[in-house]
């Protein structure tokens, strides 16, 4: 559906501030008007199963912002893999299919296309060879896809939104994770420690040659990552080697951020990050992303441990929307006094599951209006 043919279904909360003033302000724990209100998404069954947006035509996540009315950021950067690995079913059965991913992993997936993590059967990188191979293909660092176009962002992007931009500082071990899986990575750190850190170190090379490039020409107002490196205990490397080998690279980036102001570099992390907080705030990332509850606990718990220095964005147990109202409404009386604090912006843990009764997930954004819309 176009987005201009979208009719919201919510008004949006009352302002006087721009988006773009109320996201920098909010997270510098500077006074705002209201809450800045944004969520993570939704499973795709969702679009499939609630009548909210299966009735309204509503069949993705961009669209579902514009129907909520929620407030509006942006993102843009340069690709990871490029080229990336052609889509390709290998096989399939009754049940499932085998597939090769993008990131060239062979995995398998439900035949019916349900929402699930997948089942990887064979990893694109096992040995040095191997990623000098890859390397070379997927990895060139002077490849003309790789140059940004100035005059395109600024002309899609203008100095004057009123919306906040973030430019996107990629994944230093995140998507090393997903070309070797967990159980390659997990080996490799041992058996191939310098070809691991090669890995890092490219990520870190192709997000400095994008910054290098578009930071002199363009205003963003934050940073943006992903890792995925935890699990509901904790974290899937060493925090040993988080801090020798990740911390570094975040190291360089964030002068390059900070030289330009960008005080805001927040990375998408689930389960347990507690462990890594030290060295994440020592790299120079400052906010954690959707910070899920079941694995590293109630979001306040960790503002008040790690005071001024921490940011979060998300926290709000998926769980919880599942357990109705009363729940619901415990839960976000519980995150009032650090919304208000600054340094917090709310929102479901990790994607809305389709377990939440629509009825139900309407009511928490009208009571989330109600608690932190003023």
């Amino acid at each position: 559906m176009p987005p201009d043919t979208i009719k919201p279904f919510l008004p949006k909360w009352r302002s006087t501030l721009t988006d773009r003033e109320r996201f920098c302000r909010q997270l510098r724990r500077l006074p705002v008007d209201r809450c800045f209100n944004m969520e993570f998404g939704y499973w795709d069954d969702n679009f499939r199963l609630w009548p909210l947006f299966r009735d309204n035509g509503i069949r993705d996540n961009a669209a579902a912002d514009i129907f909520l009315n929620f407030d509006r950021t942006a993102t843009v950067g340069a690709p990871w893999m490029h080229p990336v690995f052609p889509d390709q079913e290998i096989s399939r059965n009754a049940s499932t299919r085998i597939l090769r991913n993008g990131d060239g992993l062979i995995a398998e997936v439900p035949l019916d296309g349900h929402d699930t993590i997948p089942h990887y059967l064979e990893a694109t990188v096992k040995t040095p060879e191997d990623w000098k191979r890859v390397k070379e293909e997927r990895f060139d660092r002077s490849h003309p896809d790789r140059r940004p176009d100035i005059a395109a962002i600024r002309r899609e992007h203008p100095d004057n939104r009123d919306y906040p931009l973030g430019v996107w500082a990629g994944s230093m071990i995140g998507k090393v994770r997903d070309m070797l899986t967990v159980e390659g990575l997990a080996y490799a750190v041992y058996d191939y420690p310098e070809m691991v850190e090669d890995m890092v170190e490219t990520s870190c090379l192709l997000v400095e040659d994008y910054l290098d490039a578009v930071l002199p020409h363009v205003a963003f107002d934050f940073a943006g990552g992903w890792e995925d490196i935890c699990y509901k205990s904790g974290p899937l490397v060493s925090v040993g080697f988080f801090r020798d080998v990740v911390v570094p690279r975040y190291k360089r980036i964030s002068a390059r951020l900070r030289a330009r102001g960008i005080d805001t570099w927040w990375i998408d992390c689930d389960g347990d990050v507690r462990p890594l907080i030290p060295h994440f705030l020592e790299g120079g990332v400052n906010t954690m992303f959707p910070w899920e509850v079941n694995g590293s606990g109630h979001p306040g718990a960790a503002l008040e441990r790690w005071g001024a220095e921490l940011r979060i964005m998300g926290g709000v147990d998926k769980m919880v929307l599942g357990r109705g109202r009363s729940a619901i409404r415990e839960l976000l009386t519980s995150l009032a006094p650090y919304v208000a604090r600054g340094g917090y912006i709310p929102f479901c843990d990790h994607r809305c599951p389709p377990n939440v009764d629509p009825d139900d997930y309407v009511y928490y954004l009208r009571l989330k209006e109600e608690l932190f819309g003023i």
